[in-house]
């Protein structure tokens, strides 16, 4: 567990780009961990978690807000229609939006529930065929579909491809965040997040640095 050297290293990233550090949050991804694993970061004090997939998280979080109070949940992986009932009622934030179908489903979810989590638009900024996400080009109108529904979007997210530069998709996905006039840039993972906050990363998803491999 090195979740106090993670936070000195991002500490030092932010303070030599310049920024606060209390302006990047640190997401401690724990998907797939075993329940020893993300006790033990809780025990450190630490409270801001990601999970992939809904039904994980729903199985995980509500038995761990009961001991540690609240616990503030992002959902970082794909979502299903079906499931964004429940990823609404478990998660702060919600960082993959990535199709008009899923933003309909979530507005009219926010209107039945009267709220709804800060979200995040996916961007394929490699144009990658398997990966989820809008692509570049399509993120202006996405963003002012999504912001037409009336709900709360606070920025944008993506994965570079793992065998690109990833400063040149985190800097891509600053200019499109700040031609919308977008604050929330969820970018940087276990092995780039130094880069990610010097260009601006307000969000940053670290998993195996933390936790170590997964199971």
């Amino acid at each position: 567990m090195s979740l106090t050297e993670i936070t000195t290293r991002l500490t030092k990233a932010a303070q030599d780009a310049g920024r606060d550090p209390a302006s990047v949050t640190l997401i401690a991804v724990s998907k797939m961990q075993p329940d020893d694993n993300v006790r033990a970061v809780l025990e450190q004090g630490h409270r801001v978690f990601g999970e992939n997939r809904v039904q994980e998280a729903a199985g995980k979080w509500p038995g761990f807000r009961e001991e540690f109070g609240d616990i503030d949940l992002h959902i970082i992986g794909p979502l299903q229609t079906n499931k964004a009932r429940q990823a609404m009622e478990l998660a702060h934030a919600i960082h993959s939006v990535d199709r008009p179908k899923l933003a309909t489903t979530l507005a009219r979810l926010a209107d039945e529930i009267g709220s709804c989590p800060d979200l995040f638009i996916q961007v394929n900024t490699g144009e990658e065929p398997q990966k989820a996400g809008i692509l570049p080009a399509d993120t202006d109108a996405f963003v002012k579909e999504v912001r037409d529904l009336g709900l709360p979007l606070k920025g944008l997210m993506c994965i570079p491809p793992v065998e690109e530069t990833p400063s040149l998709h985190f800097a891509l996905l600053a200019k499109l965040a700040a031609r919308n006039g977008l604050e929330g840039l969820s970018m940087g993972m276990s092995g780039d997040f130094e880069q990610a906050i010097a260009l601006g990363a307000t969000h940053v998803r670290v998993g195996s640095a933390i936790f170590g491999a997964r199971s």
